[in-house]
């Protein structure tokens, strides 16, 4: 199972506790989980009016392993309004993840995404946690 949690930080909120999103799905082949604005087709969504976020920016997807990856979708701007830094369990920096670029997650790992506003200072925390049960 991946579990993901989702906080939404501005500057306004600085020090404050944010306001939690929860998701979760299964590892089974094909299980996809969404982050963006569009609520039609992601589980978690960012406030409307944050275009740094695309519609659907971040893509969990489980492989025919139940391992999973993740993608930064590309969308309609050559260049991203946003960054996105991926931190994952064990290692000491935040690595940023390319503009249409995808990472695999270790089996039973956790980490963090950040989607970061390069204009104002905002981001989209999406903490994940992959859940790997013996068989």
């Amino acid at each position: 199972m991946l579990e993901l949690t989702m906080a939404t930080v501005s500057a306004e909120d600085a020090g404050a506790t944010a306001g939690m999103l929860m998701a979760d799905a299964p590892s089974d082949p094909g299980t996809v989980l969404r982050v963006g604005r569009d609520r039609a087709v992601c589980r978690l969504a960012s406030p409307d009016d944050w275009l740094f976020v695309s519609r659907v920016h971040l893509e969990f997807l489980c492989g025919p392993d139940g391992s999973w990856q993740v993608t930064w979708l590309r969308g309609s701007h050559a260049e991203p309004p946003s960054e996105v830094l991926l931190t994952l369990a064990g290692l000491p920096m935040a690595q940023p993840l390319p503009y249409g670029g995808t990472a695999r997650l270790a089996p039973g790992g956790s980490g963090e995404l950040v989607i970061q506003d390069r204009t104002a200072p905002r981001s989209v925390n999406v903490g994940f946690y992959h859940e790997v049960h013996a068989a």
